[in-house]
C-alpha cells in the first residue's frame, strides 16, 4: 500500500463475533487499519452509507467495500500472512462453513430464545452441542484443530465458541469436552484476544483516525506466535 493512500476503514463493533474474527485476522496480518466503533442502536450515516445492510464487520479499501467478516479476514491474509494462518486443509473450510451455517442458526436461537417462540430452546441448544462435540474431539490430540499452530479455522469459528458459552457459562463448563474448553480457555487467556478487545469510543464524523492495530503493536503482533498461538 502506498504510504500516500489512508488506510482502510474498519467499521466494527467490540463484541460483535463476527467483528471480532475480521480483527484477528488485520492483527496477524501486520497490516493496520482505521478503526471506526459503530454503536449498533444508534448507527453513524457514513456507515450506513458504506453499506445500507447495517452490520459489521465492513472494510472500506480503496479498490471497493468487504461487507462479510470471513471475505474481511481472507483480505487481510491474502496480502500478508507471517502467521501461517492460510497453511490448513480444504477441511478447515468445511468447519468454517458449518459454523457459520448450522452452528450459529442454533447458537441465535438459543441465545435469543425469546425472539422465536415457535422453537424449543434446548432443542436448537442440542443442535449446536453436535457441532460442539465434534470440534471437542477435532482438538483432542492436539491444541488447535488442525495440530501444533494455530489456522485460519481456529479464528474464524473461536469468537462464535466464545459467544455461544457466555450465553450459560455454567452449562458450557459442565459439558464433556475438555478440549473444547482448554481451547476457549487459551484463545481468552491470550494476548491477541486482550488486543482485539480493546475499548474504544463511539466514532463520529470529525474524530482523530484511530489506528488498529495500534502502531506500537504491530511489531509486538507478529511476536505472538510459539508463546500465544503455538505449542
Amino acid at each position: 500500500m502506498s504510504l500516500d493512500l489512508p488506510p482502510p476503514v474498519l467499521y466494527s463493533f467490540r463484541r460483535c463475533p463476527y467483528a471480532m474474527r475480521a480483527r484477528l485476522a488485520i492483527l496477524a496480518s501486520g497490516l493496520s487499519v482505521e478503526l471506526r466503533e459503530i454503536v449498533l442502536r444508534e448507527k453513524a450515516p457514513e456507515f450506513l452509507a458504506s453499506s445500507p445492510k447495517g452490520t459489521v464487520p465492513v472494510l472500506v479499501t480503496p479498490t471497493g467495500v468487504i461487507e462479510e467478516s470471513f471475505d474481511v479476514m481472507l483480505w487481510a491474509l491474502e496480502r500478508s500472512d507471517p502467521q501461517g494462518w492460510l497453511e490448513m486443509p480444504e477441511a478447515g473450510y468445511d468447519w468454517i462453513e458449518r459454523c457459520d451455517g448450522p452452528f450459529k442458526t442454533a447458537l441465535d436461537h438459543t441465545k435469543y430464545a425469546v425472539r422465536y417462540p415457535d422453537l424449543d430452546p434446548e432443542q436448537e441448544r442440542g443442535r449446536a452441542a453436535e457441532f460442539l462435540a465434534d470440534l471437542n474431539l477435532q482438538i483432542a490430540s492436539s491444541d488447535w484443530l488442525f495440530g501444533p499452530k494455530c489456522t485460519l479455522a481456529d479464528m474464524a469459528i473461536v469468537p462464535f465458541v466464545r459467544q455461544f458459552a457466555n450465553s450459560d457459562r455454567s452449562w458450557f463448563d459442565a459439558q464433556p469436552w475438555p478440549n473444547l474448553q482448554r481451547w476457549l480457555a487459551r484463545f481468552l487467556a491470550s494476548a491477541r484476544f486482550a488486543k482485539i478487545m480493546t475499548k474504544y469510543p463511539k466514532w463520529q464524523a470529525g474524530d482523530p483516525p484511530v489506528l488498529f492495530p495500534n502502531p506500537a503493536d504491530l511489531f509486538a503482533s507478529q511476536r505472538i506466535t510459539i508463546g500465544d498461538f503455538g505449542r
